[in-house]
């Protein structure tokens, strides 16, 4: 970060990429790689070049002025000439050709390299998209390289362009602005996880059962929110502590500042959010366990009365057995059969009967299965 007026540039901003290492064969950006570029001086928008050579030229042919260069998923090839142009280090031109990297800042010499992660809410399908953002820093250029649809770097430029004084800050009023693009990006973000999390409450409440998968799912994007935001804070904090050494605007820092303030207020936000889906989750398991408990009791009832019921079938098929098998005995008619000629037989028979259906009632009635 440099004074309010930037040098021009001379070249050296740190450790140069081999003249001589292979560049990617691939044609110069087109225009849908190249999303805008633009050669300022005091403010103010002072060509539009429509190549990089262009942008080179008339750059070296102005007095401290300023190119903004906006990419959009350029190839290897184009990086490298942007690389050779402005003696890019080859570790940030490496880290922008691949992505996927963290938030953080990098100095190199004069030239700051900072990764975004910015982010943006899809209402359609109630998810957060995440995409990355790099930018290149140096006394007269800054170099965008976007990877994914946020943020709108095109508002971003107009609005610095509707405003020269803060522009003619110089690259630092660009980092600014995007930075503060991002960040305010972020408050739809939270808006719409907090809408989720509403939703996610009355689920759990109402019993539905796909509740614990989108908490699980939602759970992944604050996390993933985490790591977007949280980073970011030591981001701006270096760029505090490098206030007095660089000599930055006071008015840029004011409100580099300011942005460090949303932006915390954002990390507090989503820390609430990551604590308060685990109160979710965990309400939730109990609430499941408490249902499947209801359950094995409605079972457990259900099954006790069943076996009510078959006591009694079987207590009173025993007893009915008792006289069938009596009265079967007696019943075949054997000739050698003592009771069939017996005067008392035919009450012996209706007598045993009786006794033995009434010992096995009581036997039952005194175990409970009558």
């Amino acid at each position: 970060m440099g004074d309010k007026e930037w040098p021009p540039r001379t070249g050296g901003f740190g450790r140069r990429l081999d003249e001589h290492a292979p560049v990617d064969a691939r044609p110069e950006p087109t225009r849908s790689q190249v999303v805008d570029s633009a050669v300022y001086a005091r403010g103010r928008r002072h060509a539009s070049p429509g190549t990089l050579a262009d942008t080179y030229r008339c750059l070296q042919e102005l007095d401290r002025a300023m190119a903004w260069i906006g990419l959009y998923r350029p190839g290897t090839g184009q990086l490298r000439s942007l690389a050779r142009e402005f003696q890019l280090h080859d570790l940030a031109v490496e880290d922008a050709i691949n992505a996927h990297q963290r938030p953080k800042l990098e100095r190199y010499g004069d030239t700051l390299f900072v990764v975004l992660r910015a982010a943006r809410y899809l209402d359609d399908r109630e998810e957060v998209e995440f995409s990355e953002l790099h930018l290149f820093i140096g006394p007269g250029f800054v170099i965008t390289v976007r990877h994914g649809e946020a943020p709108d770097l095109p508002a971003v430029r107009r609005r610095l362009e509707a405003d020269p004084q803060v522009l003619a800050l110089g690259p630092e009023a660009v980092l600014y602005a995007v930075l503060d693009q991002v960040v305010d990006g972020y408050a739809p973000v939270v808006a719409g996880l907090e809408n989720d999390i509403d939703e996610i409450e009355t689920q759990v409440f109402g019993g539905d059962p796909n509740a614990s998968r989108r908490i699980y799912a939602l759970s992944r994007e604050v996390i993933q929110f985490q790591r977007a935001a949280r980073p970011l804070v030591k981001v701006l904090d270096a760029l505090t502590a490098g206030f007095d050494t660089y000599g930055t605007d006071e008015e840029l820092r004011r409100r580099l500042r300011d942005v460090a303030d949303h932006l915390t207020q954002v990390v507090e936000r989503v820390d609430g959010f990551r604590h308060l889906l685990q109160n979710i989750l965990t309400v939730n398991t109990t609430l499941v366990t408490q249902a499947q408990n209801e359950e094995m009791r409605s079972l457990t009832a259900a099954s006790y009365a069943q076996n009510e019921e078959i006591k009694k079938t079987s207590s009173w098929a025993a007893i009915l057995f008792a006289p069938t098998l009596i009265g079967t005995v007696y019943g075949m008619n054997f000739t050698h059969m003592p009771e069939l000629n017996w005067r008392y037989g035919y009450v012996f028979a209706l007598a045993l009967m009786a006794l033995v259906c009434g010992t096995l009632y009581l036997i039952f009635k005194r175990r409970g299965w009558l």
